[in-house]
């Protein structure tokens, strides 16, 4: 059953709960936490100063933070001043904070003292950016104004005007070219999911206490962490990062919020819970349940979590251009495990042949289609790309999947040639052109390489500039410099020539048969 009572405008929401659980912690870390009743109105002044500074309707706002609750309280904000948050990575390099910022029109920021430097360095060089709202101690520079003083002092009224399918909010995903897109999404299209799947499937409730290591920046955790928590009403402690002491210490030794009863996180998370605590358990007496997005969870580690911690796991499969989930596996009735589930309640879903556009045979690989109101309105500013994707209203994954009898789906490879590294995508060749920038490097090539823990990692075949005096370490130092640390080649392989097709394709197959050869001589030599 779809909980439709949850789709509602933010403001709605939160003045709901205001007047419900107007005591209960909403969201809490390890500087401040803020019960509901203080969070209609720290967003109300926020979203107040931010029209006071001159935003105005459907513009953006970039927000720089790491996971704290000045970025839940920003997520919620800005849509309520009419305006539409952007939330980039704050470890990404500097080049690619860049692209955002130039890329929305974002013109103002709202940041953290970690990257206040950073910030600052771009908003020299450019005049359209008016304002830099900046959480934290220290002085503060011409148009940089403090949020802690923001939401003490009174403003205008939020406008609160978006409707419920208006963008309020546009992530950045990268494409196959490497441009990184910004992906509209909607207030209907993600509480949809909240509706459809955290709350009916998983259960996520009032009494529910999340702890969430997940990247606030991520569009699963802008849903579930974000919007599902304030949907139902339940109480979440953020984590500014996921680290297997930092859980485990939560887990064991509750806050004041009380005992964590459900934990969101990526396949490279349980691995490392499974192998730190498998023999000691995770010691969370009322944990009930741990989802899992953002990469495939393969069945084995799915399983083998089940059995240590008796505590169900349950995978699901989603994208930013749907508002995250597409399938889930629930907690009733039949699993398959290393299945991604079955497809939301309300979504329709068909596996295509993507030479013919026709549908395939049942259990025959297909690219995976999705329709229903959780698909994105669009990429910002890129037309073709998305008529490339939207066709008669439905969006086209490029993933390839395979179904069996009982509706399950099984995510099978990609037409697309993404890495998923830990739950972080990759695009090969946004990692080549970093690697080509290089004046030791003449070509370049990357395709991923399964890896136990993090799913695959990047593995880049160069041809030296000149052969005989390559030094991988000083081109990978560079490439460091110009990608976020999860993009970085795990390491370089000397070729001659890089394979390509007569039309200058990267026959990544023949560089895979490569791979191969390489560490089998590799493994001879040691």
């Amino acid at each position: 059953m779809i909980r439709t009572e949850l789709i509602q405008t933010v403001p709605d929401l939160l003045t709901g709960h205001a007047r419900q659980r107007p005591d209960k912690v909403a969201f809490v870390d390890d500087q401040r936490s803020v019960t509901y009743g203080e969070l209609v109105g720290t967003t109300a002044r926020l979203a107040g100063h931010l029209q006071d500074r001159g935003l105005a309707q459907g513009e953006r706002v970039l927000i720089l933070m790491d996971n704290r609750v000045e970025t839940v309280e920003s997520y919620l904000a800005i849509p309520r001043a009419g305006g539409v948050a952007v939330c980039a990575n704050p470890q990404s390099a500097t080049a690619e904070v860049t692209h955002i910022l130039d890329d929305s029109g974002s013109r103002i920021i709202i940041t953290d003292a970690a990257h206040l430097d950073t910030v600052r360095k771009l908003v020299a060089d450019r005049e359209a950016v008016h304002s830099v709202v900046v959480v934290g101690d220290g002085p503060l520079g011409d148009d940089e104004l403090s949020f802690s003083d923001l939401l003490a002092a009174p403003s205008q009224a939020p406008r609160d005007c978006l409707g419920l399918d208006d963008t309020a909010w546009m992530l950045y995903t990268s494409g196959t070219t490497g441009r990184p897109k910004g992906v509209y999404l909607t207030q209907r299209g993600c509480l949809w999911v909240v509706a459809a799947c955290w709350a009916p499937i998983v259960g996520l409730g009032p009494e529910d206490v999340v702890l969430s290591p997940l990247p606030l920046f991520h569009s699963y955790a802008l849903v579930l962490c974000v919007l599902g928590v304030t949907a139902v009403g339940a109480t979440e402690r953020i984590l500014p990062r996921f680290s297997v002491d930092g859980v485990l210490a939560r887990l064991r030794n509750p806050g004041p919020e009380g005992e964590v009863t459900f934990f969101p996180g990526v396949p490279t998370m349980f691995h490392y819970l499974l192998d730190r605590a498998a023999h000691e358990g995770l010691g969370a007496r009322k944990l009930r349940m741990c989802v899992s997005a953002g990469a495939i969870l393969p069945a084995a580690l799915n399983e083998g979590f089940e059995k240590a911690f008796a505590v169900p796991l349950l995978d699901g499969y989603g994208i930013t251009e749907t508002s995250t989930m597409v399938t889930m596996n629930w907690s009733t009735g039949n699993r398959v495990m290393g299945s991604c589930g079955l497809p939301l309640p309300g979504l329709t879903v068909r596996l295509v042949d993507p030479a013919t556009e026709r549908d395939v045979a049942l259990a025959d690989e297909g690219e995976l289609w999705v329709q229903g109101p959780n698909v994105m309105s669009g990429y910002h500013n890129l037309p073709d790309a998305t008529a490339a994707v939207l066709i008669n209203g439905w969006y086209r994954t490029g993933d390839l999947a395979r179904r069996d009898e009982n509706g399950f789906l099984r995510i099978s490879g990609r037409t697309k040639e993404l890495i998923i590294r830990g739950g972080e995508n990759i695009y090969p060749a946004e990692v080549e052109d970093a690697l080509l920038e290089s004046e030791d490097v003449l070509d370049a090539a990357v395709i991923g390489v399964p890896h136990l823990s993090l799913g695959e990692v990047p593995v880049a075949f160069v041809v030296p500039r000149h052969p005989g005096e390559f030094d991988a370490d000083a081109v990978l130092a560079e490439a460091r410099e110009r990608l976020t640390h999860f993009k970085v080649p795990t390491e370089l392989i000397e070729i001659e020539e890089i394979p390509r097709t007569g039309s200058g394709k990267i026959l990544r197959f023949k560089l895979r048969g490569l791979l191969a050869v390489h560490n089998t001589e590799s493994a001879q030599q040691r």
